[in-house]
């Protein structure tokens, strides 16, 4: 009975002692390696500001040739990146704001979030990755005729403004970039596709040109009226976090969606119409007068839910 008690006493303290060892070891490990995480850079954000997160594709002029997008505006491609748009504000609850034109979208956080401690990598990865992958998945439900050949590649930014004001000339300056844009571009591709002059006939042509020239250019020429072409083209989407009036008139609570609309931004009107962006953030209404398919797609998903 004394051997097997001293047996178990000196097995015991062996194992104990290996486990000692094995924990001593563990920690000489860490303290000997953990000072490279001394080379991480503190990336906390500044409190306080608006914190933008633009995305933009890379090499999508290459990319839109490979997959024959309609010149100069393709409606699906667009509600492709619509629909990545509104996945990652699915996701980032405070997201107030979206804003997408050609292949850039742009996506507006709280000044008060406090998303992954505010840190710029964390962000950035994850919206421009989150992006990307909802890219990838909204393609056949928009692209049906044109199967995806190579992935697509976005990169992105962050950019902070102290300001409200800074913050809005930051929109206005992204929506004034989609007019100088697609008034150009229609007017280009007009004048290749209908008029049959070649890339640079058609840019001399345009050379040295007024926004005023290429509107009588394509109401002349072509007899198309600028401002009449659709406004998703012209104004670029906005992204805005709503609750759904249904027909009835009545608020549905349960019902917040994320509503596309093509609206000018730049000026005042639109901001006292969407106070909550840059007020106190709760999610103002939104009555349509129809459904786009990115609004019935969420409020099926929400009533399967429900």
């Amino acid at each position: 009975m004394h051997f097997r008690a001293f047996n178990r006493a000196v097995l015991k303290l062996l194992l104990t002692n290996k486990s000692r060892i094995a924990l001593d070891r563990r920690n000489m490990a860490c303290s000997r390696y953990e000072y490279v995480k001394s080379y991480e850079q503190d990336d906390r954000i500044l409190p306080n500001v608006w914190i933008v997160v633009r995305i933009d594709g890379k090499k999508f002029h290459k990319f839109a040739n490979a997959h024959k997008f309609e010149k100069p505006n393709d409606e699906n491609a667009l509600n492709v990146m619509n629909a990545a748009g509104i996945a990652v504000m699915q996701e980032f609850r405070d997201i107030v704001l979206g804003y997408g034109q050609s292949d850039e979208y742009s996506f507006v956080f709280r000044k008060d979030t406090t998303a992954f401690k505010r840190r710029a990598a964390k962000l950035l990865s994850y919206v421009t990755s989150m992006f990307s992958s909802s890219y990838v998945l909204s393609w056949p439900q928009w692209m049906q005729q044109q199967p995806l050949s190579y992935a697509p590649c976005f990169d992105g930014r962050i950019v902070l403004y102290p300001s409200d004001e800074n913050l809005r000339d930051y929109l206005s300056w992204r929506q004034a970039d989609v007019h100088v844009n697609n008034l150009y571009n229609t007017a280009f591709w007009k004048l290749v596709l209908e008029s049959g002059l070649t890339n640079q006939q058609a840019e001399e042509r345009l050379r040295g040109t007024l926004s005023a020239d290429k509107n009588e250019l394509l109401f002349q020429q072509f007899g198309i009226n600028y401002n009449k072409l659709p406004a998703m083209y012209r104004k670029g989407t906005i992204l805005l976090r709503k609750r759904v009036l249904l027909q009835d008139g009545e608020q549905d609570k349960g019902r917040q969606v994320i509503v596309p609309i093509h609206e000018d931004l730049i000026g005042a009107a639109f901001w006292r119409e969407h106070t909550e962006i840059l007020g106190k953030y709760v999610p103002g209404t939104h009555a349509p007068t129809s459904l786009c398919r990115q609004l019935e797609a969420q409020l099926q998903e929400k009533a399967t839910i429900s």
